[in-house]
Formats: structure tokens, C-alpha cells, sequence
């Protein structure tokens, strides 16, 4: 299995602040109306077998948070 390595912080630092940005109307609007990819629908389908509950999302949820506080402490 590959290790992931982590992204810079400066490229962090765009996927953040891509992520956070505020959309215009317009562009909200063309992106929930965009169809979905067979790519998008088979990680849906694949997220919802792996996690067919609610707790059971909450709990992956939770466990990658913590996962992600303790790399960040180093």
C-alpha cells in the first residue's frame, strides 16, 4: 500500500480557501444542477455500502477527525 503523503501547506491553504469561498447565486445554482459522474455515483454507492447507517458515517466522521488532530499536532 502507497503512503499518502500530506499536501503542503501552501496548497492547503488554496483547497481551503476554495472550499470556504462564498459561491454567486449563478454558480451555486449551475452546480446542484449539474448531473452526476459514474464516478461520483459509484463513491456513493461504494460510501453507502462501507457505511450504511448514520451512526456508522458519524463514527468513520469521528474517528478520521481525530486522526487528522493528532497528525497535525505532529
Amino acid at each position: 500500500m502507497t503512503k499518502l503523503v500530506p499536501a503542503s501547506p501552501q496548497l492547503a491553504a488554496r483547497w481551503r480557501a476554495e472550499e470556504e469561498r462564498r459561491l454567486p447565486a449563478d454558480e451555486f445554482e449551475a452546480r446542484i444542477r449539474a448531473p452526476m459522474t459514474d464516478d461520483e455515483r459509484a463513491l456513493i454507492a461504494w460510501f453507502q455500502r462501507r457505511y450504511p447507517t448514520p451512526a456508522a458515517r458519524l463514527a468513520a466522521h469521528r474517528r478520521r477527525e481525530l486522526e487528522r488532530r493528532r497528525q497535525r499536532r505532529g
